[in-house]
């Protein structure tokens, strides 16, 4: 049998997470237009304007930004540039009422975790609000348990098995 042209060639980044991920050009500003620059999610292919609601963006100390669907998704971004320092780390505000959901700080965000609100790539939901008074309300009416994003990011990692599992069936 004889082997593809393609396969005896090799890559920067072979053998490494690096040639796993998408081939996106820097960008010192990754927030204007995001959903425009980065429309599917590099991970699942998943619409970020569909799931506006739910995407994230980092963007790494090298202006290299990853633009996903979801907290699922970024933390697997997260863990494949292990070796990149994010500059900052972005989430949608279910606190606002705009028809695309902004994006605001991880910092800045209050995740209402194990909600009866529907997750994105995850059956155990962990929805971000730029509120904490909007995060009391949902969980008022939701239930769930209010977490910053580094509860919610290890919520994600610990749920990685089970997702997997869902999203594949």
């Amino acid at each position: 049998t004889a082997m593809p042209a393609h396969a005896s060639e090799s890559c920067p980044g072979d053998g490494t997470p690096a040639q796993f991920i998408h081939k996106m050009p820097s960008d010192p500003k990754p927030l204007e237009n995001d959903i425009e620059k980065f429309q599917k999610c590099p991970y699942c292919g998943m619409d970020r304007k569909q799931y506006h609601h739910s995407r994230m963006l980092v963007h790494y100390s090298d202006d290299i930004a990853d633009g996903t669907c979801s907290l699922h998704c970024a933390a697997i971004s997260l863990s494949l540039n292990v070796d990149r320092e994010p500059k900052g780390i972005y989430v949608a505000d279910n606190a606002s009422d705009s028809e695309l959901k902004p994006l605001v700080e991880v910092e800045k965000a209050i995740f209402l975790i194990g909600s009866q609100v529907k997750g994105v790539m995850t059956k155990r939901s962990k929805i971000a609000y730029g509120s904490e008074d909007a995060a009391k309300k949902s969980q008022a009416e939701n239930g769930g348990e209010m977490g910053n994003f580094d509860v919610a990011l290890l919520g994600a990692y610990t749920d990685m098995s089970q997702d997997v599992s869902m999203i594949r069936k």
